[in-house]
């Protein structure tokens, strides 16, 4: 009987490569068809079908020339032939046409499979899927303020990576060390901001987001409801001065004077979230004109001065929260009274919702158990006729809250609106004031204001029923719904609205 398979190959060693390599073959044949048709959310089968399995299979395939090399040492060994000979290639003998013709087969088709097994690995480890939901607990609250934010159709890699094979060899080896963190469990709760080494905005915010292109006006209007037994609504309108402009002019004008088209902004900050900057210098590109402003009641010393470099303002020096936005409970609130999903007519809804929201505890479970049960005795124990007739909108609002609590508060990684600040605007945050406080003056005189209308212009304000509105471009005076005077001019919005209160 002639034998079809190279003798070298029919022994125990090999037979066991043989055995894993094509068992591994199969179980990603199956897996591979399972991610695309039955599952492709599931991140764990995409780890075993592009991560594990391959690894096995070459495992599995050097074993296979591994345990040749033993067999044919030993049958050297027993024919008592000492010497190392090169093994002879003779295609006139059927058992080595054999062995060539398998090895070109299962060459072409691990090549094929390699192919195929490294795109899809490449972008399965790029895809949403495989960022949120692998490390679940520790990434659970950035997948899911994603899934509700605006770039929810922009994937994780596309901002954090971008293109080119350099920046996306830099972020595998760093998730490779983000492993190792993950399984031997040292990485911090929460986890910080903002993140080091980020790409620059203009290489990943700005294939979409064209700052040339930036212009006018923007209208929109801010709905609050004040924490009082009727829930009062006050509404204000603005017309918010985006501004922006045009690196062939290099004219720019409104919020976005900053970008880096006709002004150069750097500024040194002594906190590791940039909420505190005593140092900022402006160069006019234009004229060459450069003005340092420093904090004259914080100011930055010579010597650290002389340590620190100055960072170049990037668009995420105030879009900082462009997608993973933890909401605070007020704004929270606001928005579910503003679309009706909390009936505003139940008394003090807005009070005891933001109360509870805000509240500390210790797991995600105890905290919807929680506003459900204090919910149900705040309306029972002090308004027992709104406790029997409103039980629907009651328990509408309880779905409500417990929904804004699991989306935008994790106390399992300790994660909550005031750990993660956001430098837009300046309500709940220092944002804006950080550097227009009034207190950064140069040295001939030359102060940052906090002036309302650099940056907006009131069109309408209305609380209590009454409507303030004006066509005047100048636009109207703000006026505080609470009446505190004029102390709202004397300190920064965020010293007193800490996301608890309109």
């Amino acid at each position: 009987m002639t034998r079809k398979l190279p003798p070298l190959l029919l022994n125990p060693i090999s037979l066991i490569g043989i055995l894993i390599a094509l068992t591994s073959f199969i179980a990603i044949i199956i897996l591979f068809f399972a991610h695309i048709f039955l599952a492709p959310d599931n991140p764990y089968i995409g780890i075993v079908t592009y991560l594990i399995f391959p690894i096995f299979l070459i495992i599995g395939l050097l074993i296979i020339p591994f345990g040749m090399f033993i067999e044919r040492r030993q049958q050297l060994k027993r024919k008592g032939i000492k010497e190392r000979r090169l093994p002879i290639i003779d295609f006139n003998q059927q058992d080595q046409r054999n062995a060539f013709i398998l090895f070109l087969i299962v060459l072409i088709i691990f090549m094929i499979l390699s192919a195929v097994g490294s795109y899809r690995a490449y972008v399965f480890t790029d895809s949403v899927v495989f960022c949120g939901k692998i490390c679940h607990s520790i990434m659970h609250p950035e997948y899911i303020t994603y899934m509700e934010s605006p770039h929810a159709r922009v994937s994780c890699a596309e901002c954090h990576v971008g293109t080119g094979a350099n920046w996306y060899a830099k972020s595998k080896l760093s998730g490779a060390y983000q492993v190792y963190a993950t399984i031997a469990q040292k990485y911090p709760k929460p986890i910080p901001t903002p993140i080091k080494n980020l790409r620059p905005a203009q290489e990943t915010c700005e294939q979409c987001h064209w700052p040339g292109q930036f212009f006018g006006g923007k209208q929109k209007i801010f709905t609050y409801y004040l924490s009082d037994e009727e829930n009062t609504k006050y509404e204000i309108n603005m017309l918010m001065k985006v501004g922006g402009g045009n690196p062939k002019s290099s004219r720019t004008s409104g919020i976005h004077w900053h970008m880096n088209i006709q002004n150069k902004i750097e500024f040194i900050s002594t906190d590791n979230k940039n909420k505190i900057i005593p140092w900022i210098r402006s160069t006019n590109l234009l004229t060459g004109e450069v003005k340092t402003f420093t904090d004259e009641e914080n100011p930055l010393s010579e010597e650290l001065l002389s340590k620190s470099k100055p960072h170049v303002m990037d668009c995420m020096d105030c879009h900082n929260r462009p997608t993973h936005i933890f909401k605070s409970p007020s704004l929270s609130v606001n928005e579910k009274i503003l679309l009706n999903r909390i009936n505003k007519s139940l008394p003090e809804v807005k009070y005891i919702s933001v109360e509870l929201l805000s509240d500390d505890y210790e797991t995600t479970d105890i905290a919807v158990n929680t506003i459900a049960e204090e919910i149900w005795k705040f309306y029972r124990e002090n308004y027992p006729k709104v406790f029997e007739k409103e039980r629907d909108s009651i328990k509408q609002s309880i779905r409500e809250l417990q929904e804004i609590y699991q989306r935008n508060i994790f106390p399992e990684m300790g994660v909550k609106w005031s750990v993660y600040p956001d430098h837009i605007g300046h309500l709940d945050f220092p944002g804006c004031y950080r550097c227009h406080d009034n207190k950064h003056i140069t040295e001939y005189g030359d102060r940052l204001a906090n002036d309302c209308n650099q940056c907006h212009t009131i069109l309408s304000q209305e609380f209590g029923g009454e409507k303030e509105e004006t066509l005047d471009p100048k636009g109207i005076k703000f006026k505080h719904p609470v009446d505190i005077g004029d102390d709202w001019k004397l300190v920064g919005c965020h010293e007193c609205h800490t996301g608890l209160n309109p």
